[in-house]
């Protein structure tokens, strides 16, 4: 019994190498191609993904430098934009205050020669009611003395004794 027991076990032995190379040589012409390409496409898919994932990343490192350079391009803009309407804007306040200044420069002076030309025309007015006042009553003076003979007289008498003095 041990010896069929041992030429059992040889026998399975042997028929499980035989088998055994058999299903080697069988896989290595029908299955072993198919997988090692499909291990290969699988290595190179893998790849690829990797290198395009690498293109996208510095891509959008790219992107990101850029859209840094046009957010600082942007922003260096806006100032500049905001200085020249700050300059604008003090421009125009500083015009204005000019204009206005200018305004009530030529207001005051003609203010000043509506009052001058006001008190010209007053003094005018007053000298020549002055004139009349003063005509009035010299005439009433004048009439006065001469209404009386005695004064005629002695007023002709006064006159010509000044004049031949003087």
């Amino acid at each position: 019994m041990e010896k069929l027991v041992n030429d059992f076990s040889f026998g399975l032995f042997f028929w499980q190498i035989i088998i055994f190379v058999l299903l080697l040589l069988l896989l290595r012409k029908f299955a072993w191609k198919p997988i090692l390409n499909a291990v290969n496409e699988r290595e190179e898919g893998i790849k690829n993904a990797l290198d395009s994932a690498e293109k996208a990343k510095l891509e959008m490192a790219n992107l990101q430098a850029d859209n840094e350079k046009l957010l600082q391009s942007a922003r260096a803009e806006r100032e500049t934009m905001m200085k020249e309407a700050r300059e604008i804007k003090a421009k125009m306040i500083a015009d204005a205050k000019d204009e206005a200044q200018e305004a009530a420069n030529k207001l005051i002076s003609n203010a000043q020669a509506a009052i001058e030309s006001e008190k010209k025309a007053a003094i005018a007015e007053l000298k020549e009611q002055v004139a009349s006042l003063s005509i009035e009553i010299a005439e009433k003076v004048v009439k006065d003395e001469l209404s009386d003979n005695e004064k005629q007289l002695k007023l002709v008498r006064n006159m010509l004794d000044n004049a031949t003095l003087n």
